[in-house]
Formats: C-alpha cells, sequence, structure tokens
C-alpha cells in the first residue's frame, strides 16, 4: 500500500510539472508551436545566420544581427516579401536551396542598400 502511494504522489508530481503555467493562454501556446515549426535558417555570403519564422501567412519575424524584427507581408513582383523595423526580407523558393535577401527599407516605400544575400540550409 506504501508503494502504491509514493507511486501515485510521484505521477501527480510529474503531471504536474508538465503542465503550463496559468498565465501562459492555450492560443499563446499555439502560436509559439506554430512558430518553431516554421522556422527556417539561412546562411549569407557574410557568413551571418538569419532565423525567419512565419507564423502565419501574413507575418514574418526575422532575426539579424541578435535583433528581432516582427514584419508584415508587402507586395512584391516574384517570391514573398516582408517590411517591418526598417527593413525588409525578401524570400524566393522553399526550402534547402531558397533564397532570402535583407534589404534597407526606405522611408518613401523603396527598397534601399542590400544588406544579406542569403540561402536556405
Amino acid at each position: 500500500m506504501k508503494k502504491l502511494t509514493l507511486l501515485s504522489i510521484a505521477s501527480l508530481l510529474l503531471v504536474a510539472g508538465c503542465a503550463s503555467s496559468p498565465e501562459e493562454s492555450v492560443d499563446s501556446r499555439e502560436q509559439r508551436a506554430a512558430a518553431a515549426s516554421s522556422m527556417h535558417h539561412y546562411r549569407c555570403e557574410s557568413g551571418t545566420t538569419i532565423a525567419a519564422a512565419y507564423p502565419d501567412s501574413d507575418s514574418a519575424t526575422v532575426q539579424y544581427q541578435d535583433e528581432r524584427y516582427p514584419m508584415r507581408i508587402a507586395v512584391s513582383a516574384s517570391g514573398a516579401r516582408y517590411v517591418g523595423g526598417g527593413l525588409e526580407w525578401w524570400t524566393k523558393g522553399s526550402g534547402a536551396g531558397a533564397e532570402g535577401m535583407l534589404v534597407r527599407h526606405q522611408e518613401d516605400g523603396t527598397s534601399g542598400e542590400i544588406l544579406e544575400r542569403c540561402t536556405a540550409r
């Protein structure tokens, strides 16, 4: 009987330790899971690595030089273009070998200096 009680207590502690904190909503956990599952890593010609997450079809979060840039989808002639934080992230293709380019976004809405040319790993 004593072994059963100890086993029951240990099981409850294990389950409690795996449970989410009450402050974290189901939506928050789902958003984190979606972002993690759609994370892409790009190796740039300069040797820099860019990580980009695509939580939905209208947004991206680009991590570049230890900064995170939330971006929104923008009009492009080809590929996908995201704009935010004074930068543009253009991608063409998907999977390994896809191309990515990070560009300064000008105040007048045009593209400026190319910062990085990258390839997905």
